[in-house]
């Protein structure tokens, strides 16, 4: 089955760093968003981001602001979202003029690579479930684990019915390992961690595809290179 490249009309807004998506929905309602030259009021239209001309008051919105692609590496207690209210954000951390975006989540207490753009087209491809990359983590339990659990996680195991994709791990020491998954369910790791008795104390996300945290300190950020640019958008 091929990808859909279509996004709803009010996230395209938002990647493309224009407003936020609840001020899309408004511009959208109030007629003044216009696609391929037709005025659009319904919440629900979605547009390819490389076919479709988008308007806003007559004109364009075109990727004409540099394109940006950051790695950031998020420490606990920030949530992975442009807006939640009451919660430190992690584009908070990144200081740069234009609206960025996270690809894919970390949840609140979980750290380490985290990449932000406003690349809708890249964004959208990424974030996709057909996109099969690899996620690399460093999860610590609260207690020693045996290798038959290690391998039960490793072989695939039923999560709410649906069973994992088979991963690929690596023992660090007795209460730590490394985790390569093609997949990206919610809470995943720490699910599986509790279907065989144990408990996560920490979890660190080392790597993306080809892009790795390295030595980049916590809370901090950096611009891809041109060659992990490359990486992810040779396909596009």
């Amino acid at each position: 089955m091929s990808e859909d490249p279509k996004i709803r009309l009010q996230k395209y807004l938002s990647i493309a760093g224009i407003c936020s998506r609840r001020h899309g929905e408004e511009l959208i309602l109030a007629g003044k968003v216009w696609v391929n030259g037709k005025v659009v009021t319904e919440l629900g239209t979605r547009v390819d981001p490389r076919a479709d001309t988008v308007e806003i008051d007559g004109k364009p919105v075109l990727d004409r602001q540099r394109l940006l692609y950051i790695a950031l590496n998020k420490p606990g207690g920030y949530v992975t979202s442009c807006e939640q209210p009451g919660e430190k954000l992690v584009t908070d951390l990144v200081n740069v003029p234009e609206r960025i975006y996270p690809i894919g989540r970390l949840d609140k207490d979980s750290t380490g690579l985290l990449l932000l753009t406003n690349d809708g087209p890249l964004h959208h491809r990424l974030s996709h479930p057909s996109f099969d990359h690899e996620k690399e983590y460093v999860v610590t339990l609260s207690a020693p684990i045996s290798d038959s659990a290690l391998y039960k996680m490793a072989d695939g195991m039923l999560l709410s019915g649906k069973r994992t994709r088979p991963a690929e791990i690596h023992r660090i020491s007795l209460r730590r390992f490394r985790i390569i998954l093609k997949e990206g369910k919610n809470r995943q790791i720490r699910r599986m961690v509790q279907k065989v008795g144990q408990e996560v104390s920490g979890l660190q996300r080392i790597r993306i595809a080809g892009i790795r945290l390295g030595k980049l300190n916590s809370g901090k950020w950096r611009f891809l290179d041109p060659d992990e640019i490359k990486a992810l958008t040779v396909d596009r």
